[in-house]
């Protein structure tokens, strides 16, 4: 017997317009999109939203769960959660947890604890190494995201710095690589400069002064010279400075670019001038820098020179993050948090709701080429977000869900909550319950 669930009254957002109707869910298919679609049957569930969004799920490109060897920071299950609970549907996994995916074997083992555990869909970046090229070769892109390079060191120790390497990667693969972009000479020479000062207890607002501008640019530059000479399809992470968005280009529509950025929302949302408030809770790698930095970062995200919105969502205790300096771990988790931020910026007059779907699951399904997820199309997977968009609420010790059990929007007053969310045509979350639904489906890829 088929499960139908009818959403009425929605305000669909959806490629570039809002469009007032009725959403027809069998299974776990969007069956049918009208103005108005009546009950067929007694035992079909009725949801109605009474005017508000109703948005695609998004589709988080970056996203660290911790899991295997590190979950006591996070797992696939708490984090899938907390996703769900923040409109985030599906997510692409990063390699550096222990161990490290950077077999075939180690990609294996997580799809299989995520197949049992994932509350959200699913798949992971295969991670790179000066040594794992044997390894590379054996992926099939349909089954896998992509591979992911760590260009400057990040938690986890996985820096790939042998150029001849990095080019035989470029060369060798057709799959999309994302790169991390810090240079580690660089970083290091400033963060010896400023241990000296300061020994362990550097001030958290130098943090933007260690990985600097410069740091960012360096490497970035660096990889998509690289990436044109080889031919590499070549995806930046996480932007962080003005600087860098003038290496990107707007000249030609997504699906045809080889060299594509993404933004994360901590670096929209935070400046330099938070260290003194937040201090290591938004101790990130690449690190928040200037208000500059971020207006520059909204401008290229708003004139498509900048991609994808994503979280680098990467969890760590409160006991971690209150170390000194040296040894606070960069990071923090984001997936809860994430649409609301952005529809905050909405509110504030910088992002119409059209341009946050754009960003946040038409072009993360574009750019890694996702099957029948990222858009409400008939015929698609039934991944939709129930957006009120007048219902304030604080975030707050009791309503935060993931593991590490804190958030730096704590205190924060969000205009619109997340009533909503389904995953594969099965309501997984209701207004600040998560639902006992494992609904997840691995990824596949139209490659």
């Amino acid at each position: 017997m088929k499960r139908n669930t009818l959403i009425k009254n929605a305000k669909i957002v959806n490629e570039g317009k809002i469009v007032e109707g009725d959403i027809l869910i069998e299974d776990n298919i969007i069956k049918e999109i009208d103005i108005s679609i009546s009950v067929k049957s007694a035992d079909m569930t009725v949801i109605d939203v009474e005017g508000n969004y109703v948005l695609p799920g998004m589709i988080d490109d970056q996203v660290h769960f911790r899991e295997p060897g590190l979950t006591h920071k996070a797992n696939i299950e708490t984090e899938s959660k907390a996703a769900l609970a923040g409109g985030i549907t599906s997510f692409i996994e990063m390699p550096n947890t222990n161990p490290q995916t950077t077999t075939v074997e180690r990609l294996e083992e997580k799809f299989a604890i995520a197949a049992e555990s994932s509350h959200a869909n699913y798949s992971f970046m295969f991670g790179g190494t000066n040594d794992n090229l044997d390894e590379i070769l054996k992926i099939d892109p349909k089954t896998v995201a992509g591979l992911k390079l760590f260009l400057g060191s990040s938690t986890g120790n996985m820096l790939v710095d042998d150029p001849k390497v990095i080019e035989k990667i470029f060369s060798s693969t057709d799959m999309v690589i994302s790169v991390h972009c810090e240079d580690e000479a660089t970083i290091k020479e400033n963060l010896a400069k400023y241990k000296a000062e300061y020994g362990d207890d550097i001030p958290m607002e130098k943090h933007p002064i260690i990985r600097s501008e410069e740091a960012c640019y360096i490497s970035s530059s660096k990889a998509i010279e690289l990436a044109k000479k080889t031919g590499a399809r070549l995806h930046v992470f996480h932007l962080s400075t003005g600087k860098e968005t003038s290496l990107f280009s707007n000249k030609i529509p997504l699906k045809d670019k080889k060299i594509t950025a993404e933004v994360c929302v901590h670096h929209l949302w935070f400046s330099d001038e938070d260290y003194a408030k937040k201090g290591s809770y938004i101790k990130w790698n690449p690190a928040v820098k200037t208000a500059k930095d971020r207006d520059q970062l909204w401008k290229a995200l708003l004139d498509d020179r900048i991609d994808v919105i994503a979280t680098d969502h990467a969890p760590h205790t409160l006991e971690e993050k209150n170390n000194p300096y040296t040894s606070a771990p960069s990071g923090g988790p984001l997936v809860q948090h994430a649409l609301v931020a952005l529809l905050e910026a909405h509110h504030q007059g910088k992002i119409s709701v059209e341009k946050i779907v754009e960003k946040a699951c038409h072009n993360p399904a574009i750019l890694f080429n996702v099957e029948k997820r990222g858009y409400i199309r008939e015929g698609y997977f039934a991944d939709l977000v129930v957006v009120d968009p007048q219902s304030p609420w604080t975030v707050n010790k009791s309503n935060i869900l993931y593991k590490c059990g804190w958030s730096p929007f704590e205190g924060n007053t969000f205009k619109s909550r997340i009533t909503h969310t389904f995953v594969n045509g099965q309501l997984a979350y209701n207004n600040f319950k998560v639902l006992d639904v494992k609904a997840g489906q691995r990824l596949t890829f139209n490659r």
